[in-house]
């Protein structure tokens, strides 16, 4: 073998064990290891970045792990996910802001699309265990959804629809509704965090992922228009990135890949029109789900309620005149 090729492979090996050593560790009870970056330590898991997804470990599941000196967690240094506050379902985080492509790549996979027998629309994960937000007007009287759900793949995407999906919450009066899906298992969804509204500013650039008319995954980008136009009492973030029939559900994401609104109507013949309920409006539901919590038993549950009765004494009252 000639000596420049010895020295080759000797600086490829190098770089390898340069790259290993730097990555954090983490060995579980059952002799497994994992080997990536960890990301944060949140409600008794590790949060561990392997390079194609970030596997979230019960910390009872661990046998030890260790930081490398490299990825020594920093306040500075590292994207900070925290949840929002205590019994909530939902996450924040403080990301830096990067391309379109490099957010597409990293929140894809918490889009999923959401179906019953009246039509099709969007939705997100917020958590890992099956948590979604959609509009309440992509399952408006309908008990029996469907979520199907897109995981990266070697060749593209593989599809997984899950049946057994439990409306938590609804409150049609902002056009929100609090899915669960049920049936999944062990598995552990990719999720999305929430952002902050009044960091929001008009120009700044943002982008879509939903299924509109049926094309699934379809990214869209534009800018912020207005962070406040008014629709029948109620605040709409206003962009130009296209919504069509089919994105109602699904994210609007800045650039840190956060979450800031709602995709849930757009003009069909006038570009550039598109409208999202504000995070900030999601996090108020998902706050008090038990206030809007669905009951399919329950007549008071959402859009239907029951009426006083009527009044029995049907005399008129008596006056002092």
């Amino acid at each position: 073998m000639r000596k420049n090729q010895v020295i080759l492979i000797a600086a490829l090996w190098i770089c390898l064990l340069s790259a290993i050593v730097r990555a954090d560790v983490v060995e579980l009870k059952g002799g497994q290891k994992l080997i990536g970056d960890i990301v944060a330590e949140k409600h008794g898991r590790l949060y561990v970045d392997v390079g194609v997804t970030v596997i979230a470990v019960p910390k009872d599941e661990v046998l030890e792990y260790s930081y490398s000196e490299a990825n020594e967690p920093s306040l500075k240094s590292q994207p900070q996910i925290s949840e929002s506050g205590k019994g909530r379902l939902y996450y924040t985080g403080d990301f830096p802001k990067k391309t379109i492509e490099q957010c597409v790549e990293d929140v894809s996979e918490a889009v999923v699309k959401v179906s019953s027998p009246a039509g099709m629309g969007s939705g997100f994960f917020i958590n890992e265990q099956g948590y979604l937000i959609t509009n309440y007007h992509v399952i408006e009287k309908e008990t029996k959804i469907e979520v199907t759900v897109f995981r990266k793949a070697r060749d593209g995407f593989d599809k997984k629809t899950f049946k057994n999906v439990r409306i938590e919450a609804i409150n049609p009066f902002v056009d929100l509704a609090l899915l669960r899906v049920e049936d999944a298992g062990d598995l552990q969804f990719r999720y999305v965090c929430l952002g902050d509204i009044d960091k929001v500013k008009i120009g700044e650039q943002v982008f879509a992922i939903g299924n509109p008319l049926g094309l699934e995954r379809t990214v869209t980008n534009g800018v912020i228009s207005t962070t406040n136009r008014a629709f029948e009492g109620l605040v709409y973030v206003q962009t130009n990135a296209d919504i069509n029939p089919g994105n109602s559900g699904g994210p609007l994401f800045n650039l840190a890949g956060e979450v800031i609104g709602v995709t849930n109507m757009g003009y069909i013949f006038f570009g550039g029109l598109g409208f999202a309920i504000p995070v900030d409006y999601v996090k108020h539901f998902v706050d008090n789900r038990d206030t809007f919590a669905y009951d399919k038993d329950n007549p008071n549950t959402g859009f239907r309620y029951i009426q006083p009765d009527g009044k029995r004494n049907k005399t008129k009252p008596k006056t002092d005149n």
